[in-house]
């Protein structure tokens, strides 16, 4: 389970001003706490950085690389096209990866080639300009144009993270039991099984605060079932960190089992 670290995000009352001041210390000591705390790789949130971005991200990337040097990737998290370039640039100590497109084809020409050119990851939203998806049968449909650009632009299949686009669960309830289907449905679509990411803090966002780190563990346990590869969440949350580390024993544990049944098969 690939947990990617939210807080480095331009929105944050403490990070955003450091980010606009230049001032590296506290963002630095954040990048390494939420990697001490499990993330393998960090979001770098601008939003639409519409100002000063390019300047702003690549100033970002080296900072954060400073402090934690290849112990995570980073995530480049932006609508600003030359922010995102720029800081796709300025890596230089782990495969990058993009946050995000959507399966708008337009939006899919600008973006896949920029994963060929980077050789990064995407994180891939499967819903368009026409809005949220209604149910998990047209989460898939926007799966298979997002999957159908990206080989038309030389992006490998296992270089795309799936992300079903997860609703606030005082809105839309039934929304989250249509991303589990979708995470489910997805490990049918290639041969490996396509990845998917969720931004899993979305589920919990409206309700009390007291309740944020239960919506999270326990949703994460459910898309952890189904299949879950990634999740955009808050490595500092000790309790959902656990449930991460225990859905990757699981995992392990399943994979030894089925070498070691393979092996016995194999002698009889």
């Amino acid at each position: 389970m690939l947990i990617i670290a939210e807080k480095i995000n331009i929105m944050s009352k403490t990070i955003g001003p450091a980010m606009r001041e230049r001032n590296a210390k506290p963002i630095q000591e954040l990048a390494i706490a939420q990697v001490e705390g499990g993330a393998k790789a960090l979001d770098l949130n601008l939003g639409p950085a519409t100002k000063d971005g390019p300047a702003m991200m690549e100033w970002l990337v080296k900072t954060v690389e400073e402090a934690v040097g290849d112990s995570a990737q980073l995530c480049l998290d932006t609508k600003n096209i030359e922010a995102m370039e720029a800081g796709l640039k300025a890596i230089t100590k782990r495969k990058p990866i993009i946050n995000s497109t959507n399966a708008d084809l337009d939006v899919l020409d600008k973006y896949m080639p920029m994963a060929a050119n980077f050789d990064a990851d995407i994180i891939a939203l499967t819903m368009t300009s026409a809005g949220i998806p209604r149910d998990a049968n047209e989460r898939l449909e926007n799966a298979a144009m997002i999957m159908a650009k990206a080989m038309e632009h030389g992006v490998a299949l296992d270089r795309i993270y799936l992300d079903p686009l997860i609703l606030p669960i005082g809105v839309a309830q039934q929304d989250a039991m249509e991303v589990v289907k979708t995470i489910q449905q997805f490990q049918m679509l290639n041969d490996p099984p396509m990845k998917s990411v969720v931004g899993l803090s979305n589920i919990y966002n409206g309700t009390p605060k007291e309740l944020h780190s239960r919506f999270g563990y326990t949703f994460l346990a459910m898309l952890g079932a189904a299949g879950l590869t990634a999740a955009i969440a808050d490595s500092l949350d000790k309790n959902l960190m656990a449930v991460a580390r225990t859905i990757e024993i699981f995992r392990n544990e399943m994979l030894y089992a089925a070498s070691y049944l393979d092996d016995i098969l194999v002698k009889a």
